[in-house]
């Protein structure tokens, strides 16, 4: 029977809504199903074409032909991929099972294909011969070392069990982060007016919010969302709702029942270790870090070990305070991990004296995003225009033309700033376009996911510093991908290696504390009026504040997601293997873990990840010591250098080696002690 879905007319692959967006209005739940399975037959018979083709191999007919197939299911699969996270139901997240095995036996098939493989073997073998530009050499010796680590090369039996692995894992990944997503929209802590003891004006308003978005109009609500949960451990006077709110963000993820990921863990892990050992690779980690900057796990405790050792130490000097404090304050309760944020805010205001409620009125979220946009036009010389009344997947998303300084335009940025059920938790960017030139080119279409607190009708959004510069550093990914100038698709924006891929984001972060931009752009949401230089200079002389408690959080989390994968084997029991990690590392019990391995969705809900959260820390020697570049010409926008960043790293892509990327920005390649020194651990 013959398809009803014509895919050069279709909503989701045929885009014909403003400014090239999809149409949203004429996209329905029911339509995805058979729209994929249309898509995935027409890339199928574009790869058949490809590797039947008798003719010569050439770059034309065989690599850039494999670059360009499978638009149809580019189309479909990023508007289900943006809904799956920004804004799911019980029918998405069912498809999403569904398709997630689909799309893993798809491109396992691509990648196991014999033909396709024989005639990229034959392009890399006559490579030299074949005089190519730099890129197009890249992108050929990547593509078929991608080939090789995919299966390639394994006879028949070992790729019908490759292609099995990747689907149990794809599967499992959603599974895992399905679960974890429904055990923080089904977890609430409903307090009333007696409850709120400590708490500023602002929490107040977004917990009233959170409540009346869950049918509890006139009450307040502690959610699992970050914007919530950490300010209310930051300031609530109640100590039995801190370690209430404390256990219930732990264990996400971990409460037995239909949502409990422990046996989910133990299997993705041993799937990982039996793919690695199939694939030739001595661990996970081997197989993860073999196209990366470190290489190799050793690299990886290199960096992560000493700046453990600074973090611990320094951790157990500030909790001493802490306990000090709270022992004036006259607790005589054993000092716990749900009094560390209390505890540190009351240090903080001793020491620097302000608050981060004293902050937070300054940092109204319309503003930052003003300032992220201004300090891109004065970097690259790009503009945003927002263009109201677009229909998005959801009525919060926000649209802005993106131009060149010419006034030409360089392609759409979207944004979804507030949290709600429907939404996975995090920030993230990702794109429903690339950016690229090769065929008839692409302008890219990029957006960000935030889960911010939504404020009441009528009132301004206001952001913690933490919230501010995650604003920063996901729309430092948007950059990443909007400025891509390269030929190929698979080396645009943000395709590179998973440890330099958080260097344009986390550089991004330092221009928000540029005095300069807080001028302009921190301004009373009541006055008017900037935030005063004593205040900035405090926010500014308080930045490595708590940076034992924050660097413990993320270390640890890096340093178990390398013990799971750089063994040859996996742990029958993750779980007792976690805690026993933590006991060898010392880990403070007054300290968990930023990301417990039941919620990790960096390296579980997903292969983005895994044996890669380190790379935060890797890229962040290189984010201080770009930064300092700056610092060193006196101009936190020096034109010349901000040239140099745009073309070398921000426009780049995967174009190039990145080592040969920072370098040619910067002139040599950086050492830790500027990243060390940034987070005081000095």
């Amino acid at each position: 029977m013959p398809s009803t879905v014509d895919l050069a007319a279709h909503p989701l692959t045929a885009w014909q809504g403003p400014l090239g967006l999809p149409d949203f209005t004429r996209i329905g739940d029911g339509d995805f199903s058979p729209v994929f399975d249309e898509a995935l037959k027409a890339h199928e018979a574009e790869i058949e074409a490809i590797a039947g083709n008798t003719g010569t191999p050439t770059i034309e007919n065989t690599l850039a032909s494999l670059e360009l197939a499978g638009e149809a299911l580019d189309h479909v699969s990023s508007i289900f991929w943006c809904r799956a996270g920004a804004h799911t139901n019980e029918a998405i997240q069912a498809l999403e099972r569904d398709i997630s095995p689909k799309m893993s036996r798809h491109y396992s098939a691509i990648s196991m294909n014999e033909r396709l493989f024989a005639r990229i073997d034959d392009l890399y073998q006559r490579r030299e011969a074949l005089k190519l530009d730099a890129e197009t050499l890249r992108v050929l010796e990547k593509t078929w070392k991608n080939f090789v680590r995919s299966g390639a090369r394994l006879d028949a039996e070992g790729k019908k069990r490759l292609a099995s692995i990747n689907e149990e894992l794809s599967s499992l990944g959603t599974n895992f982060g399905q679960n974890v997503l429904a055990d923080e929209r089904d977890w609430a802590l409903f307090l009333d007016d007696a409850d709120l003891a400590g708490l500023p004006e602002f929490l107040k308003s977004s917990m009233a919010e959170a409540a009346e978005m869950r049918g509890q109009k006139g009450r307040y609500a502690v959610t699992l969302s970050r914007s919530i949960y950490e300010p209310f451990s930051t300031f609530s006077e109640r100590r039995d709702l801190r370690e209430t709110a404390f256990r219930a963000f732990i264990m996400r993820g971990q409460n037995g029942g239909a949502t409990d990921n422990t046996d989910v863990v133990r299997d993705m892990l041993r799937l990982r270790a039996e793919k690695a050992k199939l694939l030739g690779y001595a661990s996970y980690a081997a197989l993860k870090l073999d196209d990366t900057m470190a290489k190799a796990p050793e690299a990886v405790h290199a960096l992560l070990d000493p700046v453990w050792e600074k973090a611990v130490e320094k951790a157990a000097s500030d909790q001493a305070e802490l306990q000090r404090l709270a022992a004036e304050a006259g607790s005589n309760e054993k000092f716990a991990a749900w009094d560390w944020r209390f505890y540190q805010e009351k240090l903080r205001a001793e020491k620097f004296a302000f608050d981060e409620a004293e902050l937070k009125p300054y940092l109204q979220l319309d503003r930052i995003i003003d300032a992220c946009f201004d300090v891109a036009t004065r970097l690259f010389g790009i503009s945003f225009e927002e263009k109201k009344g677009i229909a998005t997947w959801h009525p919060d998303s926000r649209v802005f033309v993106v131009k060149n300084a010419d006034g030409s335009e360089r392609g759409l940025f979207l944004a979804d700033y507030f949290a709600r059920p429907s939404k996975r938790s995090g920030a993230w960017m990702s794109a429903l376009k690339s950016g690229y030139k090769l065929g008839d080119g692409s302008k890219p279409v990029i957006y960000n996911i935030m889960n911010f607190a939504k404020p009441p009708a009528g009132e301004a959004a206001l952001l913690s510093v933490d919230e501010a510069k995650t604003l920063f550093h996901e729309f430092g990914h948007a950059l990443h991908g909007m400025l891509t100038d390269v030929t190929w698709p698979s080396v645009a924006g943000t395709s590179v290696s998973r440890d330099f891929v958080e260097l344009p984001s986390q550089l991004y972060e330092h221009w928000l504390t540029v005095p300069a931009v807080l001028e302009k752009h921190a301004l009373h949401v009541k006055t008017g009026k900037p935030m005063p230089k004593a205040l900035v200079d405090k926010m500014l002389a308080a930045r490595t504040f708590g940076a034992g408690f924050a660097t413990v959080e993320f270390t640890a989390s890096a340093l178990v997601d390398m013990a799971y994968h750089a063994r040859p084997d996996a742990p029958d029991q993750p779980l007792r293997f976690e805690g026993e990690t933590l006991e060898k590392l010392n880990m403070p019990d007054t300290i968990a873990m930023r990301h417990r391995t039941p919620h990790f969705g960096h390296i579980f809900a997903g292969d983005g990840y895994s044996a890669g959260y380190y790379s935060y820390m890797w890229s962040e020697v290189l984010d201080a010591d770009a930064f300092a570049a700056f610092e060193e010409t006196g101009d936190p926008f020096n034109p010349a250098l901000a040239e140099r960043l745009r073309k070398n790293i921000y426009a780049a892509g995967g174009s190039k080696d990145p080592e040969e990327l920072y370098t040619a920005f910067r002139g040599k390649m950086p050492s830790p002690e500027a990243m060390m020194a940034k987070r005081g651990l000095v």
